[in-house]
């Protein structure tokens, strides 16, 4: 079975559970947050990894690092380590967080553009953008690209849509060209 398989299925799990509870929000807060501290410190992984520690003080280490963090996640990571499977994190998290925007009509999109955008243009670019792919909002994160000279791209999912003045020299070039 593939990481992403097993990852998919952990996530599947936890939002259902999350969705029974009526907390989808809260524990995508808390895995947005674990996905944070193991960037910012991937030793955390190893130590949870590390076989110098029996896995009942691994697990009672992650009911007190998460003692705030709702309590159908820290079973989780708790069965993770367990089941020796807490290098899924990463990927557990990413597929929860695509289930949870799916049930909340919204995607995650990348716009971009030559400067960064207003929270306007932002909602504007959301709303028109959202009608295309059938959701009701879009979650945009914005990266600035100075060589797209003007305009925008838009990257939702795999679909990307580009009006930036790059694009539109570019066609024309091959127009002329042939």
């Amino acid at each position: 079975m593939s990481n992403s398989t097993v990852a998919k299925r952990y996530a599947q799990a936890l939002f259902e559970l999350a969705q029974q509870k009526n907390i989808l929000a809260e524990v995508g807060t808390d895995l947005s947050e674990l996905t944070k501290v193991i960037k910012e410190s991937p030793d955390f992984l190893t130590l949870l990894s590390a076989p110098k520690f029996s896995i009942e003080r691994k697990k009672q280490m992650v009911a007190e690092i998460f003692a705030a963090a709702t309590p159908e996640f820290v079973h989780t990571i708790q069965l993770l380590v367990e089941k020796k499977r807490v290098n899924e994190v990463k990927l557990i998290a990413d597929a929860y967080a695509e289930l949870a925007s799916q049930a909340q009509g919204s995607a995650d999109a990348t716009v971009f553009s030559t400067r960064e955008l207003s929270g306007e243009e932002s909602a504007k670019i959301s709303a028109t953008f959202a009608k295309l792919v059938g959701k009701q909002s879009l979650n945009i994160t914005n990266e600035i690209d100075p060589s797209l000279l003007g305009g925008i791209r838009v990257q939702i999912g795999n679909h990307i849509y580009d009006s930036s003045v790059a694009n539109k020299l570019e066609r024309l070039k091959r127009e002329l060209i042939g």
